[in-house]
């Protein structure tokens, strides 16, 4: 569709009688509200008249305006705020102190039973392995557990467990 003469026209007196874009649109048929709107603003028409009035019937009161403040006052030093923060449940992430360099002791828990991993890589897994990823993508060690997956599931039994955590748990984890 080409913008004629007649169009623009026809499009310039629409927009200042308050159409809204889809309106100009169905009126001249052919176009978008999209394109209308990209016309407007390529034309660099002001802004619209209101839709069922004039100018003269706007309202004519003023609003009021705060005074404006006056430049004789000087900036006033930030005093330090001190904060009481709640401890316990309702502590902010960033709030609680960590010591970064204190070890991460690994406990194992008792009745969970690890398999030994096939360490299988990507092209020897089947639609029966475990697909656990083991390791860093970027050392030449990486592989998949490979342990045999039941019921079509991606991973073995024990993967699973860690894979799939009920709802409650989620959520108390979240907590």
């Amino acid at each position: 569709m080409n913008w004629t003469d007649e169009r623009v026209e026809r499009l310039t007196k629409l927009w200042a009688e308050g159409l809204s874009a889809s309106q100009i649109a169905a009126q001249l048929g052919g176009v978008s509200r999209n394109a209308v709107i990209g016309k407007v603003h390529r034309l660099c028409l002001p802004g619209r008249a209101k839709a069922g009035g004039t100018s003269s019937t706007a309202r004519s009161t003023k609003r009021n305006v705060a005074p404006a403040r006056p430049t004789t006052f000087g900036t006033r030093p930030a005093a330090p705020r001190t904060t009481v923060r709640a401890e316990g449940a309702t502590m902010v992430k960033e709030d609680a102190e960590l010591d970064a360099t204190a070890p991460v002791q690994f406990r194992p828990t008792s009745n969970a039973v690890v398999p030994v991993a096939r360490r299988l890589g990507l092209t020897d897994l089947t639609e029966r392995t475990c697909k656990w990823p083991v390791g860093d993508p970027l050392k030449d060690d990486f592989h998949f557990c490979g342990h045999e997956s039941p019921d079509q599931s991606p991973y073995c039994t024990y993967h699973q467990k860690m894979a799939y955590q009920p709802v409650h748990e989620r959520r108390r984890a979240a907590r």
